[in-house]
């Protein structure tokens, strides 16, 4: 049976993730609180987020951007989108 979390983003109840995806408090708050459906959309978003605006995983300053952007993701927040990006329409 799939481990259920109340996912922050979708505010209901969704299967969870495996394990954490982070070592430490972090990636425990993402295990608790963040469905598997929201942390696949946030990886590749993510994805697309690091080659479009061309983010260098080594720089600090772009995992800090990027450590902000998912908070936003998972809250439900306004987050950075790629430039000139258009979501497909449903």
């Amino acid at each position: 049976m799939a481990r259920m979390v109340n996912c922050r983003k979708y505010k209901q109840e969704l299967e969870g993730l495996d394990r954490p995806p982070y070592p430490g408090a972090k990636g425990q708050d993402i295990f608790d609180n963040v469905s598997k459906q929201a942390w696949d959309e946030w990886q590749k978003h993510q994805t697309m987020l690091i080659n479009e605006r061309r983010l260098n995983m080594m720089n600090a300053e772009d995992r800090k951007f990027l450590q902000a952007e998912m908070d936003k993701f998972f809250a439900g927040e306004e987050y950075a989108q790629a430039d000139g990006y258009v979501p497909p329409s449903a």
